[in-house]
């Protein structure tokens, strides 16, 4: 889980990139950051998807995490 904490992290960590430079730990601290807040937005949009109900044309509802999120990739 990401944080507030985290993105106030990921950001300060980018202005600094862009103004000084970045040391070697702080470039692996951004990427594991980065990393770690790329898998909270994939798993937040995930699960939203994983509620939707279609409604066919018959009137009978699917639910597409039910049909397809338990699919491995």
């Amino acid at each position: 889980m990401i944080t507030e904490k985290d993105i106030a992290r990921i950001n300060e960590l980018y202005h600094k990139s862009k103004a000084e430079g970045l040391t070697e730990a702080e470039k692996e601290e951004q990427a594991k950051l980065r990393k770690a807040y790329i898998a909270a937005i994939r798993g937040n949009i995930r699960a939203q998807l994983n509620n939707i109900d279609l409604v066919d044309e018959n009137g009978n509802i699917e639910n597409l995490g039910e049909k397809y999120g338990n699919k491995s990739k």
